[in-house]
């Protein structure tokens, strides 16, 4: 596949359509609407079209990876990240990068939390630092495809 250097994908995986009402004591006040508004706005400001999905389904997220031309992907993939090895290898079998993000940190959450089966493989993760880690994570994915251009 032919990857389009300026767009990056965004993926929000299961829950994460309950940002601003789930648990905000843990994810914070702001919905993923609001959250990918200021992405959109930040990538555009940087030459970039941001391509957004957020689904409940493991299979529509693995389906996105597989058909996107994007350059470089964004994902938090919410449970998916202590259970999916489908994922991974979704990202391996089309090598598309990628960074992890994680409103929470996972880290310091209860021990099933602790392990990602993507980490290894990101380019790098963001974890703690609430939404303001996903405009972290995109600030990094535009410097690292505007190195390969």
């Amino acid at each position: 596949m032919i990857r389009n250097k300026g767009k990056i994908l965004l993926l929000n995986g299961p829950n994460l359509n309950l940002l601003g009402r789930r648990e905000p004591e843990i994810y914070g006040s702001q919905s993923l609407d609001d959250i990918v508004g200021v992405l959109r706005a930040q990538a555009s400001g940087g030459g970039f079209q941001l391509e957004h999905l957020q689904s409940n389904a493991e299979y529509e997220l693995i389906e996105a990876i597989h058909a996107s031309d994007a350059v470089f992907a964004i994902i938090n993939p919410g449970g998916l990240t202590h259970t999916s090895v489908a994922l991974r290898d979704a990202f391996l079998g089309v090598d598309l990068p990628f960074i992890e993000v994680h409103l929470s940190n996972i880290h310091a959450r209860e021990p099933f939390r602790h392990h990602s089966y993507l980490s290894d493989k990101a380019q790098g993760t963001v974890v703690g630092l609430g939404a303001q880690g996903y405009e972290f994570a995109l600030t990094a994915a535009m410097r690292y495809v505007k190195k390969l251009s």
